[in-house]
């Protein structure tokens, strides 16, 4: 839907009144709230707003409702938003599933952007992204209130509107000394922030791309210690041209700590934690006073690994099945009728899930997997469709092909999508044959597609980590025009995450941060012990879905049973989590922090037994039932709310209507 145009909250004519009515609902907080309030002493109610609700699944008919607060103390800003009890419209969901989406005192110092929908129909509601990359779930205002919640935040921190889009409001929105001593050590570009190239970048290419709308500039708001995090991604062993050198890894080592100790010491120095640590208690005071205090012995002792709350084998044996052989010819063949139509498709996605597809008989099921192809058409009707597009293909792709030298000199967005592309095309796969050699036609292929796609797509374009999602469409299907509707295919389930305001890759990570809290919580709690809450060591495998984990095979055996979404939509969120717990003891055991966690997670790559994961993703998937469905915020990605086949047809269905 399309939002309506907003304004500048400092140019707006309103904007006297919102603040008359945000003071009005501090003095009304004081005066009505403070005798029951359970704010610690100095802390001041300057807004407040009941019925402001989440919706923890797809279904607009459930949701969580609950009272929004900013609480200011001292000079410092906090958010929350509590849940009431007992008011969910989702019986199934439990106190304790409630509490899951509890905002507790948000320092605004944390907290980088607000995002503000305004639909044409519907409520407003906003998205309020952490610095850290996370992004809470969407808070619906039912009875309105927008307004009034910029215009308090306003008061009291800066808050600004993004240059590059107006409904993005950002906050503390300066160079502060953290962030210029970070940019002074000048790491070398060596990859972009969505993980593609492993060559240096000159400075020419890297101005050209902060230009752009990509992900790999400003993935996340630009969060400097984002920024450095992704370009230390560690490409395949095998794939000498693509990896990065261990001196950037180290180096980047340094700048995490610096920037955490830098980071611990301002807010050290502010009263902004204060009402923050009146929250955690004194218990996390007196872990912090000992964690402080100088160690006395020589000796390392082991340090003892909580128990598995789900023991992870015994669960995968009692709820997971074993893995099956591949889909055949002779077994595909039973699930048609006469005429070519899927008779059950069910039955077939769950097939597909446990055993995959014979790599010959791939193309024809990816086409239906993907949404290209009905399950319902008949062979006749798959080849009208494949004509039909394939004649719609070549008219986007004549859309840059006409481009002349002289217009493409006036055309900087063509010029640089171009250029990334070519750049990108060179380095992708080449370890494989299919892309091996010198003047090898199918990374023409591969180029072309790439291009007509930022065409078909030009609000998204292009961005780096899309050439890793179409090469392996490319290299089961061989042919460009149906490489290309299937790659949007795909696009219009994984495109949320190349977004420039990266809410597709904030909601994956925040249900991803959920699903480990509710599936381990002990793990999930020595992540929060390490700063490790944003789950960023997972980003790589979320974006590319695992493409640079798996062998080429096993990535596609991976991306077909995701794509069945037999037990659930997210399955790939399963995954990350089933990954995490079979490698727990080694992570706590030997108390890995950011950086060796990061390069521990990298080092995977390549030694990962697809089959045990995915029977551990299904076991965790089953046992977390409806809870693990609440964990995940509606709309995040791949879901999709479409029908089947919606490629299929087009033409003949405006005929008959």
């Amino acid at each position: 839907m399309q939002e309506t145009e907003i304004h500048d909250l400092s140019d707006d004519a309103d904007y006297a009144a919102s603040q008359q009515q945000g003071s009005a609902s501090m003095m009304r907080c004081e005066s009505g709230k403070r005798s029951s309030s359970n704010e610690p002493e100095g802390a001041e109610v300057v807004y407040m707003k009941d019925n402001v609700t989440i919706h923890p699944t797809q279904f607009a008919s459930e949701r969580i409702s609950g009272r929004l607060k900013l609480i200011k103390q001292c000079s410092s800003l906090f958010m929350t938003w509590i849940p009431y009890k007992g008011q969910s419209t989702n019986a199934r969901l439990s106190e304790k599933d409630m509490n899951l989406y509890t905002i507790r005192a948000v320092p605004f110092a944390d907290v980088r952007s607000i995002r503000r929908h305004t639909p044409a129909f519907g409520w407003q509601y906003i998205i309020v992204v952490l610095s850290s990359g996370l992004a809470f779930p969407p808070l619906y205002f039912y009875n309105g209130g927008v307004r009034e919640f910029l215009a308090t935040v306003k008061q009291h921190v800066v808050l600004l509107r993004s240059a590059e889009h107006a409904n993005v409001f950002l906050v503390n929105d300066f160079q502060n000394p953290l962030q210029r001593t970070l940019s002074s050590l000048e790491l070398p570009r060596a990859v972009s922030l969505s993980i593609v190239p492993s060559t240096p970048v000159s400075g020419g290419e890297s101005a050209s791309q902060e230009n752009g709308e990509r992900t790999d500039v400003d993935v996340l708001d630009g969060s400097p210690s984002v920024r450095q995090f992704y370009r230390r991604e560690r490409q395949k062993v095998h794939d000498p041209a693509r990896d990065i050198s261990m001196q950037l890894l180290e180096k980047f080592s340094l700048v995490t700590k610096f920037a955490r100790e830098a980071t611990s010491q301002l807010f050290r120095e502010t009263p902004s934690n204060a009402f923050s640590l009146f929250e955690r208690g004194s218990s996390n005071l007196s872990a912090i006073d000992s964690s402080q205090k100088p160690r006395d012995d020589v000796l390392e002792l082991p340090v003892p690994v909580p128990p598995d709350p789900l023991e992870l084998d015994k669960l995968s044996l009692a709820w997971g099945k074993p893995r099956q052989s591949p889909l055949g010819f002779e077994e595909w063949a039973t699930f048609l009728d006469s005429e070519g139509r899927v008779v059950d498709s069910k039955a077939l996605r769950k097939r597909i899930f446990y055993g995959g597809v014979e790599h010959k008989l791939r193309k024809e099921v990816w086409e239906i997997l993907l949404g290209y192809q009905s399950y319902e058409s008949t062979y006749a009707e798959k080849e009208y469709q494949r004509s039909n597009r394939k004649t719609e293909y070549e008219i986007i792709k004549n859309q840059w092909q006409s481009i002349s030298p002289e217009q493409e000199k006036r055309f900087t967005k063509f010029r640089e999508r171009k250029g990334l592309i070519e750049k990108d095309v060179v380095r992708t796969d080449r370890s494989i044959s299919f892309y091996g050699g010198d003047g090898n036609a199918n990374l023409s292929f591969l180029h072309n597609v790439l291009l007509t796609y930022s065409f078909y797509n030009f609000d998204l374009g292009y961005c780096q980590g899309m050439s890793d999602l179409l090469s392996p469409i490319l290299f089961v299907m061989e042919d460009e025009s149906e490489s290309f509707w299937c790659f949007m295919a795909l696009m219009e389930r994984l495109g949320p995450n190349f977004n420039r305001d990266q809410n597709g890759m904030h909601s994956q990570l925040f249900a991803l941060s959920k699903l480990v809290e509710l599936l381990d919580a002990p793990l999930h709690n020595y992540f929060k012990q390490k700063d490790c809450l944003n789950y960023f060591i997972c980003f790589r495998w979320i974006l590319l879905q695992f493409k640079r984990e798996l062998e080429y095979d096993q990535t596609m055996r991976l991306w077909e049973v995701l794509w069945t979404h037999h037990l659930s939509e997210h399955l790939h969120l399963y995954v990350c989590v089933a990954l995490l717990k079979r490698y727990r003891g080694k992570i706590i055991g030997e108390q890995m922090e950011f950086d060796t966690l990061l390069k521990f997670i990298n080092e995977l790559s390549g030694h990962i037994d697809i089959d045990v994961t995915l029977r551990d993703a299904e076991a965790l998937c089953l046992c977390a039932g409806e809870n693990g469905s609440a964990c995940i915020p509606p709309g995040t990605p791949p879901s999709l709310p479409r029908e089947d086949g919606f490629l299929f047809n087009s033409e003949l269905d405006d005929t008959v209507l």
